[in-house]
């Protein structure tokens, strides 16, 4: 894999959009191919929410980028599952349809935003990996999109301002930087594989004991939490 080590100094526009048209063309067949009943398996990484829920927050975000509709409360707990409700009546095969829709179309409103909507596709992303690991497929937060989702990552942590980290990755070429690297905190230090990195930062469950984290709690990673 190129190394991305400095990638998230300039925003790249159009770095969101080439992830959701990445995972769009993965994920979309794959969920095609699954009997109805997997939709309704629970998803770990949201409790209370189904793969068929996840899907329909995940396409009403999209749908909500499109459109340009950000009122106030939008994506808080309430809204997310208002959105959920709102398609309940909806076919699975619609919810996907739309999901591709999505995934297709937002990439142009995210580039246009100046980077203020690039954490959502970013966040699609990883409930894709969600969606995975509910129907036990391989490569959940993982695959080739990690291409374009570290240095979205890397970007979107830098924006946050999070806490500086420095990541030897198993899957990458050279050593990855995450965070704030200007200010007074040392940078915490990550040694593993980029799908348990990916975990710890979306505040999802990690299991085993590969990975070595120094410098900061596990916790602190979580953009979300």
């Amino acid at each position: 894999m190129t190394s991305v080590a400095d990638l998230h100094e300039v925003r790249d526009p159009e770095l969101p959009g080439r992830l959701l048209a990445m995972e769009r063309d993965a994920l979309i067949p794959l969920l095609r191919g699954r009997a109805d009943a997997d939709f309704a398996l629970p998803t770990a990484a949201c409790p209370g929410w189904t793969v068929r829920d996840v899907l329909a927050h995940c396409s009403a975000a999209l749908d909500r980028a499109v459109e340009g509709r950000f009122e106030e409360g939008v994506f808080s707990p309430e809204s997310n599952d208002r959105d959920i409700a709102e398609r309940a009546d909806w076919s699975n095969a619609r919810i996907v349809d739309a999901l591709e829709r999505g995934m297709t179309e937002a990439g142009a409103a995210i580039a246009r935003s100046g980077g203020s909507l690039d954490g959502l596709a970013l966040g699609e992303w990883v409930h894709a990996g969600d969606v995975r690991d509910a129907l036990g497929e391989p490569g959940a937060y993982a695959g080739a999109a990690l291409v374009c989702a570290l240095p979205l990552l890397a970007h979107v942590t830098r924006q946050k301002g999070h806490l500086p980290l420095h990541a030897d990755l198993d899957d990458a070429d050279e050593p990855l930087r995450f965070g704030d690297l200007s200010g007074e905190r040392p940078p915490a230090r990550f040694i593993g594989d980029a799908a348990t990195l990916v975990r710890l930062y979306a505040g999802r469950p990690v299991t085993g004991e590969g990975y070595e984290l120094a410098g900061a709690e596990e916790g602190e990673l979580n953009l979300y939490g």
